[in-house]
């Protein structure tokens, strides 16, 4: 089957067009640009980072090749965010975003890197005060605040990026050429696994499936905690916490699947146009109240979308995998993280055709998606009134979603629940319409002292 979708394809198959590559160079006047203020394409934008000691710090080294990075605000001054002070010397330095983005008048754009519990809260308020936005993956914590982000960036009108830094790389524009020129046929079903949060046989990245610590160690002082736990509801301050280690806990984190779905399920969504999941179900080892599980899987069901079937995704993490398949080639491994689209006439295994018959036989496409100019670089361009960067909210935001409703499948409250019913998801209702008692999960009641 031929041409699952025409050349002409929207600017969501494919990041921009050749404005895209060319309107960052392009010198026009300010007045000209709606909503850009006083930042014409010609200057230097004027940047913030948020969250400097993590990913925040390589965001913030690529900008600051073509941009001035003029603020900087971490809630630890420790190393590393210290030598990231060191590299900006002018950038003024702070530890409370609210007093930066009081305080500094003349901050264009910010890039946030902050645990996940923090995005929305922060993000939001730099859209709301006209800042572009560029926030790590995942773009929130929870699925509504996912919905909202997504709502304030189209109504302010700034230029966003989630860093899914993935989603710019050549290697997911020829898988859509190639599964949108039929290789392997109507697509049914898709896998996708990572190995997260292990680390090793005996070692993992961040715990999960434990139970939260009972030691209370003293607070660092260049460790201002209450910052650090901000929305969340508070606990006492243990290093199995921060730094990092966040990640694997319920109030602080979204887990293996949120740390690596927002990239892997990207390729998956924009190569088969999905958006919304109509179900959703799950199993994993133990799960409690404080953290994830060590490993779970989740299928998702979608409806269909234009000429394509109805498909299922399923994902796996904590090392669990799908079965081998038969049409694997000697040395070929279903390695420790990987994607598998099952098609009506052959798979596609990562980047490879199977079986080998299929793959020897078929002819390529000619390249014809536009390349991107880098993840960093799209939203720049997109802040200097170029097209929008290839996962700004309006993208992000429903991605976001879709991977945080298999993290509300997981909770200790509905586990027994799910084990005899799928999760049925209305994204216009914006609820559970058949297990109602998940609801309260899409969200959940901030600190005193903190909102949305």
């Amino acid at each position: 089957m031929k041409n699952l979708t025409p050349p002409n394809i929207t600017r969501r198959g494919f990041i921009g067009s050749t404005t895209l590559a060319s309107s960052g160079f392009l010198i026009v006047p300010a007045h000209a640009i709606s909503g850009l203020g006083h930042i014409a394409p010609s200057d230097k934008l004027n940047v913030a980072g948020i969250g400097i000691a993590g990913m925040g710090k390589g965001n913030i080294s690529r900008v600051a090749k073509t941009e001035n990075i003029v603020a900087l605000c971490d809630i630890d001054w420790r190393e590393p965010a210290s030598n990231v002070f060191k590299t900006y010397p002018k950038a003024k330095q702070y530890k409370d975003y609210r007093v930066m983005l009081d305080k500094q008048k003349d901050i264009d754009a910010v890039i946030i890197a902050t645990p996940d519990h923090t995005h929305a809260i922060i993000s939001l308020e730099a859209i709301r005060r006209g800042k572009h936005t560029f926030t790590q993956k995942p773009l929130t914590h929870t699925v509504h605040e996912a919905r909202v982000l997504a709502q304030a960036a189209k109504q302010y009108k700034v230029a966003t990026q989630m860093g899914n830094q993935g989603q710019a790389g050549e290697a997911t524009r020829r898988l859509r050429e190639l599964i949108w020129d039929g290789v392997i046929g109507q697509i049914r079903e898709v896998h996708v696994w990572t190995d997260r949060p292990n680390k090793g046989f005996t070692d993992t990245y961040w715990p999960q499936g434990v139970p939260r610590p009972t030691e209370t160690p003293d607070i660092p002082k260049e460790l201002d905690w209450d910052l650090f736990v901000g929305p969340a509801p508070m606990r006492p301050y243990n290093p199995a916490y921060h730094p990092f280690k966040w990640r694997g806990w319920w109030d602080f984190g979204t887990g293996s699947l949120g740390d690596i779905g927002c990239h892997s399920l990207d390729p998956v969504f924009r190569a088969l146009k999905l958006k919304y999941p109509t179900s959703l179900q799950a199993v994993s080892t133990v799960v409690n109240q404080d953290s994830y599980p060590s490993g779970s899987m989740i299928k998702y069901e979608f409806p269909a979308r234009e000429n394509l079937a109805p498909v299922s995704l399923t994902w796996y993490d904590g090392g669990l995998r799908p079965m081998r398949i038969p049409e694997l080639e000697e040395g070929m491994q279903m390695g420790s993280g990987g994607t598998l689209y099952i098609g009506d006439k052959g798979k596609i295994l990562d980047d490879k055709i199977l079986p080998r018959s299929l793959r020897e036989s078929y002819t390529v496409p000619k390249p014809y998606l536009i390349s991107s100019p880098g993840h960093e670089e799209e939203w720049i361009i997109a802040c200097k009134g170029g097209a929008p960067a290839g996962s700004d909210f309006e993208w992000a935001g429903p991605l976001t979603e879709t991977v945080l409703l298999g993290n509300i499948a997981l909770r200790k409250e509905i586990k027994e629940k799910m084990s005899t019913q799928s999760l049925n998801w209305d994204p216009v209702k914006f609820n559970f319409p058949n297990l109602p008692e998940a609801d309260q999960f899409l969200h959940y009641e901030y600190r005193k002292g903190w909102s949305l």
